[in-house]
């Protein structure tokens, strides 16, 4: 049975982002996986690496709740829009807060190298956008991308990393908006 946890990164309850969540667990829930859910919005936690890495700032019990159950799963789904290129601050802040050294890497001793300690895992990123998924890649980049994929989960040992785009939000009609969310929880049900 695979372990899946959804890590929801849009921090407004009401927002088509949450519609992507639910759509993905149903599927992957029929296909017989087990499911956890992570909703920033919803945890309590200072979201600013006050110290960066010169001192600890101990974890608040919803965020050592998080990591365990990151460290419980084989697949990570994370849901989130582009906003001004890049992830929600709030998402930003989770991450910053919890892929500490120790549990997500680990710098080797008088080494430029590190140990990936999220290694075994494989991830989705799925992210809604207000212009065409192929615009963002190839006029800006995909900023949002390559910092969540590259930067954090695959240099944490996480692979592989399948990214959905899904857009333009903006202007959808409600049935290109019923067109993705059976698209979502289609790949929710292949496990993907």
């Amino acid at each position: 049975m695979k372990k899946i946890v959804i890590i929801n990164g849009h921090p407004n309850k009401d927002s088509f982002n949450f519609g992507i969540a639910k759509a993905y667990k149903e599927g992957a829930l029929n296909a017989g996986a087990e499911v956890k859910e992570i909703t920033i919005a919803e945890l309590n936690f200072d979201p600013i690496l006050h110290f960066g890495y010169q001192k600890r700032m101990e974890l608040e019990p919803d965020l050592l709740k998080a990591r365990e159950m990151i460290q419980w799963a084989d697949h990570l789904v994370w849901i989130h829009p582009v906003w001004w290129g890049g992830l929600p601050a709030l998402m930003k802040g989770f991450l910053d807060r919890l892929f500490l050294p120790g549990f997500a890497y680990q710098y080797r001793e008088n080494s430029v190298w590190w140990d990936k300690l999220l290694k075994g895992k494989t991830a989705h990123i799925i992210t809604t956008l207000d212009q065409p998924g192929w615009y963002y890649w190839l006029f800006y980049g995909k900023p949002s991308v390559n910092q969540l994929k590259k930067s954090t989960l695959e240099f944490c040992g996480v692979k592989p990393v399948k990214v959905t785009y899904i857009g333009i939000i903006r202007n959808s009609t409600d049935i290109q908006r019923t067109q993705w969310l059976q698209k979502v929880k289609e790949l929710g049900r292949r496990l993907k």
